[in-house]
């Protein structure tokens, strides 16, 4: 197929996709993956970077970030099978001393386009929020924002049958008889299960605002002097994470009709807001209860160690996307277009194609990921070793 004939195809396809409106919250469980990673379901070439409206800025931020991310390529096990640590030492090498100012010939030089599966890419935004909080206990916060308890661990429960017990066991909670048992839901939490064991690292003033923060898995707490406390996300009472978007859409609540919220963060947390009650059962049913901890440094770290940065990082499915590697993305949302980097995964991101854009912090942050949703054609940049070894080339 030729360059043209290729773009023609994805951008169709992409049109098709788009007719559909969704909001950035996941609607609900992610759908079952088509193949257990890109390897198996399948890789095409792409067309060559060139020929695609890339940004030079872009480049030159992204060539920061895979900078950055080198060392986790490098080393870890690239789950997708699409790439071995050895391809990455070359382009690796080259980023630490590749100028700046001329960084689009160097994914042009190090890196050839893949298309997975039909390279049709929906992405959503998160981004950091900052929430009024305090990393003392005071009046006006009392949300409590936990570590990670000391009884959540990994245990199968007794009644679940010897020939289930395949990979890892589930998180759980062990009960002080030894009996392994569900960890705490989100209602128990809220209800003061884990209340007088210490495990609060600060406390925060709105439960909506903490709700939303637990669902992008990081952010800061601002105190009243202006005092900031960034806690990121430490781990997870083991329970689905329900998308209460998709239930409110299911509900009639969400759409374009008059008496109906818009599809966003937004809109959803206005409807919290203005029907406290029903809001506060509708968040119970995303029975996910997130723990955090407290952060040094400048920015979120991602779930590979390395911090995000705005605007450059994506986080995908390791299973289809690796580690570190470079996406392009062509959206219908133009201020998605461009060159990111696989630094982060989440619960919600699962399946080829799937990618959650980070923004940063700040209110253009939130505006901006809060309606994120974008389909469009999505390539991941291979390096030029794994993409001979899987004969792939960009097409003349």
């Amino acid at each position: 197929m030729t360059q043209a004939r290729l773009l023609l195809a994805l951008t169709s396809l992409a049109l098709a996709a788009g007719c559909s409106r969704v909001i950035s919250e996941p609607e609900g469980p992610s759908p079952v993956p088509v193949a257990p990673n890109a390897a198996i379901l399948g890789v095409s070439a792409g067309p060559a970077l060139a020929s695609l409206p890339l940004r030079p800025i872009d480049a030159s931020n992204a060539l920061d970030a895979f900078a950055d991310s080198c060392h986790v390529a490098r080393s870890r096990e690239d789950v997708s099978g699409l790439t071995r640590p050895d391809d990455w030492v070359e382009p690796c090498e080259a980023a630490t001393l590749w100028p700046r100012n001329d960084a689009l010939s160097f994914f042009q030089r190090h890196f050839v386009p893949a298309v997975v599966g039909d390279g049709q890419g929906f992405a959503t935004g998160y981004f950091e929020p900052q929430i009024a909080g305090s990393s003392t206990p005071r009046a006006g916060f009392e949300v409590p924002v936990y570590g990670v308890p000391d009884d959540l661990e990994r245990c199968w429960r007794e009644d679940t049958p010897e020939d289930e017990r395949e990979g890892r066991a589930p998180l759980s909670r062990r009960t002080p008889e030894g009996t392994c048992v569900d960890y705490y839901t989100r209602a128990e939490i809220e209800d003061g299960a884990l209340a007088g064991r210490g495990l609060e690292i600060g406390w925060a003033a709105d439960p909506v605002e903490f709700f939303f923060l637990q669902i992008q898995g990081s952010g800061q707490l601002i105190s009243p002097e202006g005092d900031v406390t960034r806690i990121g996300y430490a781990g997870q009472n083991g329970h689905a994470y329900t998308g209460i978007g998709g239930v409110m859409r299911e509900q009639g609540l969400l759409g374009d009709g008059p008496d109906q919220y818009p599809a966003s963060m937004q809109g959803i947390m206005q409807y919290i807001r203005e029907h406290p009650e029903d809001g506060r059962e509708l968040m119970r049913l995303n029975e996910s209860w997130v723990f955090f901890r407290v952060l040094d440094g400048e920015g979120p770290l991602g779930s590979i160690g390395v911090p995000v940065t705005s605007e450059n990082s994506v986080a995908v499915d390791p299973n289809f996307v690796p580690y570190g590697a470079p996406v392009v993305l062509d959206l219908d949302r133009d201020e998605a277009d461009g060159l990111w980097v696989a630094q982060d995964t989440g619960g919600a991101i699962r399946g080829p194609n799937r990618f959650d854009t980070f923004w940063g912090a700040g209110e253009r942050a939130r505006e901006i990921a809060g309606d994120m949703t974008g389909r469009g054609p999505a390539l991941v940049l291979l390096p030029e070793a794994a993409a001979l070894r899987l004969g792939l080339g960009p097409e003349l």
